[in-house]
């Protein structure tokens, strides 16, 4: 019989920042342990103790680029995902919720707030545009960004995105 590595589970919340010109704001990273891959996802992260995943998404937010959102600025929840993935010598099943926040303006970044692990293994935070992510040479998450991106771009819907359980290497 075949013994199956142990998964940690966790909860994240995950925010598609829009610009007024449907720019997304994105992170990319690389995995420590293969130097050469790189990937671009959404500004987001682990849910902490009692958190909800609206308070988990607007922190992520502040932390990781310096802007400032409020629980009603988030729109959604808009996705659900989950993924699993190797990050840091572990094997993590990460179930995501997705928001999305338009800004008027592309505000000054600052990437203060980055965690020990995010300073070590984020690369870029930049805005990026569809075009940009669709010839993007790197790996992009989620897999169905772009047409979320052009969906929104109208306003949402309310219909609710669920991601099949996707096998990928997004960390954080």
């Amino acid at each position: 019989m075949t013994k199956h590595p142990a998964y940690r589970t966790r909860d994240a919340a995950r925010v598609i920042l829009l610009d007024a010109n449907n720019n997304v704001l994105m992170l990319r990273g690389h995995d420590e342990h293969n130097p050469t891959r790189h990937w671009w996802f959404t500004v987001g992260g682990g849910l902490d103790a009692g958190e909800s995943h609206r308070q988990a998404a607007v922190r992520e937010v502040f932390e990781e680029t310096g802007i400032t959102l409020e629980e009603g600025d988030l729109v959604g929840p808009v996705m659900f995902r989950s993924a699993i993935f190797d990050f840091q010598a572990e094997h993590i099943v990460q179930h995501e919720t997705f928001f999305v926040a338009h800004l008027d303006t592309a505000p000054v970044l600052s990437t203060t707030g980055w965690t020990d692990v995010e300073q070590r293994f984020v690369d870029d935070l930049a805005w990026l545009s569809v075009h940009d992510l669709t010839n993007a040479t790197c790996e992009v998450f989620p897999e169905n960004l772009t047409a979320l991106i052009t969906s929104m771009s109208t306003g949402w819907d309310g219909t609710v995105i669920r991601l099949r359980h996707d096998q990928s290497h997004t960390p954080h």
